[in-house]
């Protein structure tokens, strides 16, 4: 287990971008505008080979103890409770406001360090003289944003940290399932995660738009290993006005790239509306494994529930594989037959094919119904071989293929969706046609071949 360093203070003083510069990524959402951080974001630092550890990003502490600025700060509180060392993050350009936090810090009684940010076109005795009422033995002083003061940041923090920490980092074994839960804001994906992990680990809230970052966590159930990732809302490119929110839409979409299994959540009130569908279409688009979650079923009558039903099987009908689950994220509900579903299309979607029992069925596809005439010519199947997984890619060669009606190309992918038992995944057939080796070339007689010609074509004159 890896040390955890957790990075608190107020809003935009820099933080998300301290912690993309620690892990040399850009997990963390880094804006102008106050308050974007909002849910615990962990990644590992590496920048000294020898002395790796954890690095938690969190919301800023605004003083505030209701709303969505409550639920920041108490997220920002859990993660300075487990931490083996606090950089308490101050703006040098705004002098030393964070008398509440540093009270809070004390009470903790945690390993803290000082780090003055944002230092500069400053200078540093002064910005230090300032700070000095807090009362630090030692204070460090860096621009988070032209990395300067990293290095030495980074040795202090080294020296600080013991050798074994108490927090396990992201398992990067392939065998872990990995799910993304993506929807439209407010459809319960947060809740649902926080019920899965039995603690409150994402901030849920009834404001559209809570979550904005997209955060993986790892969990363990009856015996399997998931890493679970809850992701923003997503809506049509035309309502996505603010820059935040374009950037969290690429985090979704990054995510959805990543995971595995996407799971679809609906609300069950709303039905399936025209932003479910840019969900839909954005899974579909990355060839994912596909579960729909149709969440808050508990709340809903039975005339409700039938109306529901009907809608979902409507609007859904191009998706026939993709399999439904009525679930409540609230009252954990469905939840047993929600990760069957999973399984199952998990199961499909790496399902590693033979190209001996592929070429088997295309044949039987192919003799149980061979493909229509088309201007007196019919495609010719010749073999198939598996083209990769997740999705399940299939590559056909033959002849004439580009005359393939898109009927057959369906048949072939139901038949292929039968034979195997594929369930929640889309299917991927790649048709190509053989090639000529000859096209093209000009054959070039020899002499001698010139000379037969010539007296063949003097023999047919003289006849």
């Amino acid at each position: 287990m890896l040390p955890l360093v957790a990075l608190v203070g107020r809003p935009n003083v820099g933080k998300s971008t301290l912690f993309n510069a620690f892990t040399r990524t850009r997990d963390a959402l880094v804006h102008d505008q106050p308050g974007v951080t909002r849910d615990r974001n962990y990644g590992v630092c590496r920048l000294d080979e020898d002395h790796p550890f954890l690095v938690v990003d969190t919301g800023g502490i605004a003083g505030e103890e209701e709303g969505l600025a409550g639920a920041t700060a108490r997220q920002a509180r859990a993660a300075a409770a487990e931490a083996d060392l606090i950089l308490f993050v101050v703006d040098a350009r705004e002098g030393p406001m964070d008398d509440e936090i540093l009270s809070w810090l004390r009470k903790l009684a945690r390993p803290t360090l000082l780090l003055i940010n944002k230092i500069d076109g400053m200078n540093e005795d002064t910005v230090r003289s300032e700070f000095a009422r807090y009362g630090f033995g030692e204070m460090l002083t860096v621009s988070a944003a032209h990395r300067q003061g990293l290095d030495d940041l980074l040795d202090e923090v080294v020296e600080r940290l013991p050798e074994e920490g108490t927090t396990e980092t992201l398992d990067t074994d392939p065998n872990r399932i990995r799910i993304a839960f993506v929807g439209r804001p407010n459809v319960g994906k947060s809740t649902l995660v926080n019920r899965l992990l039995g603690e409150e680990r994402m901030i849920a809230s009834e404001v559209p738009g809570t979550t904005r970052d997209s955060i993986a966590v790892d969990m363990e159930r009856d015996g399997r290993e998931y890493r679970l990732i809850d992701t923003a809302g997503l809506r049509r490119k035309a309502r996505v006005e603010e820059v935040v929110e374009k950037f969290s839409v690429i985090k979704t979409l990054q995510a959805i790239e990543q995971c595995q299994v996407a799971v679809l959540m609906l609300d069950a009130s709303e039905g399936v509306t025209d932003q479910d569908a840019s969900v839909l279409g954005a899974v579909l688009d990355a060839g994912r494994a596909l579960v729909v979650a149709i969440n808050k079923w508990d709340g809903l009558t039975d005339y409700q529930r039938e109306q529901a039903e009907a809608l979902v099987s409507r609007k859904l009908g191009f998706v026939p594989w993709a399999e439904v689950v009525r679930i409540s994220a609230k009252h954990g509900s469905g939840l047993r037959e929600l990760f069957r579903c999973i399984h199952a299309a998990h199961a499909s979607a790496t399902h590693e094919f033979s190209t001996s029992e592929v070429n088997k069925a295309l044949e039987t596809a192919y003799e149980t119904n061979p493909p229509p005439a088309i201007r007196g010519h019919v495609s010719k199947l010749r073999y198939v071989h598996p083209g990769g997984s997740n999705p399940p890619t299939f590559i056909v060669h033959g002849t004439r293929l580009k005359d393939l009606p898109e009927s057959y190309k369906r048949y072939l992918e139901n038949f292929f969706r039968k034979r195997f038992k594929l369930v929640g995944t889309p299917v991927q057939f790649i048709f190509r046609e053989g090639v000529n080796p000859y096209e093209g070339k000009k054959n070039v007689l020899t002499e001698r071949q010139l000379k037969r010609k010539r007296r063949l074509i003097k023999h047919v004159k003289g006849k």
